[in-house]
């Protein structure tokens, strides 16, 4: 039996209540690795359960301790998850950019967001209504493992984050960084340029590092010929030589 829509699953902001669904929204959800094997009768119904909300820069989607209604896919733009702090300094959990989801956990543990969610740009989102996806669940025994196997995936880079804080350099977390951030500009060319997709205080905090020590192994980094930076813009001149200032 469906679970009843309630205004739980329609904060305000979202639009699509009524009308036509979202242009493109059942291709973009198909293409989510959430909800690939998913039949397009069950993409449908994810599709009409969503909603659309547009942030500007700095907006706060949700705050630590709200209630989860549904969960969340970047359409353009990013969100940062962080832990607030009464004395103004965050811990940034991660930053998700187009076609990511996030918000999963709590709508499944019935638990408020453990984190704040803040538009680091002008950003558009949808929300799936958690109603349609605990359906889904309880019918579909598919898309439970599926379910199941996107949450490990996140605890698994949780983990892989402590390991990261507790075992590596600060220089080791920034190189890891660059290299993932430029895995697509230096496939081919051993240099390429990437932009970051944060500040860099932004970008200290998701390392565990101050702006300051951020700072410095730049500064070193680009002593050493490896990398140019100019503003957000990093410049990775040979892609072996960093991968190797890693080790």
């Amino acid at each position: 039996m469906s679970r009843p829509q309630t205004g739980r699953n329609n904060p305000a902001g979202f639009v699509g209540d009524t009308g036509p669904v979202i242009p493109g929204i059942q291709l973009l959800i198909a293409g989510l690795p959430l909800f690939s094997e998913l039949g397009m009768a069950d993409i449908a119904r994810i599709a009409a359960g969503c909603r659309e909300k547009s942030l500007a820069k700095g907006d706060v989607l949700f705050h630590k301790g709200d209630a989860p209604r549904g969960i969340y896919v970047v359409l353009s733009g990013q969100i940062k998850l962080a832990f607030p702090s009464t004395r103004g300094v965050e811990k940034v959990v991660d930053i998700v950019g187009p076609r990511q989801s996030f918000g999963e956990a709590p709508v499944f543990t019935e638990r408020p967001f453990p984190v704040t969610a803040e538009a680091l740009t002008d950003t558009r989102v949808v929300m799936v209504s958690s109603g349609v996806l605990l359906d889904l669940i309880d019918g579909d025994r598919a898309f439970a493992r599926k379910m199941l196997a996107g949450l490990s995936m996140r605890l698994h880079s949780l983990v892989q984050d402590v390991e990261a804080y507790s075992l590596r350099s600060s220089m080791q977390r920034v190189v890891g960084f660059l290299l993932e951030q430029g895995a697509d500009a230096v496939a081919v060319d051993p240099g390429g340029e990437i932009e970051l997709p944060a500040t860099k205080q932004v970008i200290a905090s998701r390392l565990n590092l101050t702006p300051e020590t951020l700072s410095r192994v730049f500064h070193a980094l680009s002593g050493a010929g490896l990398i140019t930076v100019s503003g957000k813009q990093v410049t990775i001149h040979d892609i072996r030589r960093l991968r190797d200032h890693q080790l």
